[in-house]
């Protein structure tokens, strides 16, 4: 069986490594909620995850003014991040050739509330399935998952389950899905949400939101069956945590 892979993150909030409660992010910024805020730059984080052999881990970009802190990342890093945050078919190629190895999107493929079809062929054309991936980051709504954009404020149509999966799954080497409503809290992984994604996905899913010991990460191994990878971002301490970064590293190496 395959193993479950610790994949890092380095979120970026007004040109700073952040950790955000993801719930709290809006357009004007009234009611954030910042669990850390690092002094070091980006490239220090994608510097330790180099020296630490951790691949496809995340640069993602929370609003504007993070162009030139992403850019410092992913050439820390060339071929080890995969980069999201306002990616869409005209600058996708641009940060693939700034070191990316893969884009994450959400926005420009659900608009408007909708799958975006176009945008989507547009993107598989020019970057190739193999360096696209879906962020499908979702709220939960009278009992169902739907994914949620512009900074995880607006709902979609899009319910994630098993024929969400089955319609994107041709179109992306994984998907990425935050449990919003947990990211940033501490409070433990969402199981129904954890099921979801173990239970029929044709592509590898990297699970994030709410992971706080070894207890969540080894629920998540059991579960996921090797297919559900997992980012860790307030709970280590390199993000102000309790939770060792080394320990982490040492336990995904097995």
């Amino acid at each position: 069986m395959a193993r479950a892979q610790f994949r890092p993150c380095i979120d970026l909030h007004d040109g700073k490594v952040k950790q955000i409660v993801g719930s709290s992010l809006s357009d004007g910024g009234e009611g954030l909620r910042t669990n850390f805020v690092s002094a070091r730059t980006p490239d220090y984080y994608a510097s330790l995850y180099r020296r630490d052999g951790l691949t496809g881990g995340h640069v993602i970009k929370l609003g504007p003014g993070n162009d030139e802190a992403a850019l410092c990342a992913l050439r820390a890093w060339p071929g080890g991040l995969q980069l999201g945050g306002g990616v869409t078919p005209d600058n996708a190629v641009f940060y693939l050739e700034q070191g990316a190895s893969a884009v994450i999107v959400t926005s420009c493929v659900f608009s408007q509330g909708r799958l975006d079809e176009k945008n989507l062929e547009l993107l598989v054309k020019r970057c190739g399935r193999e360096h696209l991936v879906l962020d499908l980051s979702c709220r939960r709504r009278d009992g169902k998952y739907f994914v949620v954009t512009d900074r995880w404020q607006n709902f979609t149509e899009f319910e994630v389950g098993s024929a969400a999966f089955a319609e994107l799954g041709s179109s992306c080497a994984e998907f990425l899905i935050h449990a919003v409503d947990a990211e940033g809290k501490r409070g433990g992984v969402d199981r129904e949400l954890l099921a979801l994604l173990s239970s029929g996905s044709p592509a590898d899913c990297v699970y994030a939101g709410g992971i706080r010991d070894f207890s969540d990460i080894e629920l998540i191994e059991k579960a996921g069956r090797g297919r559900v990878h997992y980012t860790i971002g307030s709970a280590l301490d390199i993000f102000g945590g309790d939770l060792s970064y080394a320990s982490v590293c040492a336990h995904a190496k097995g």
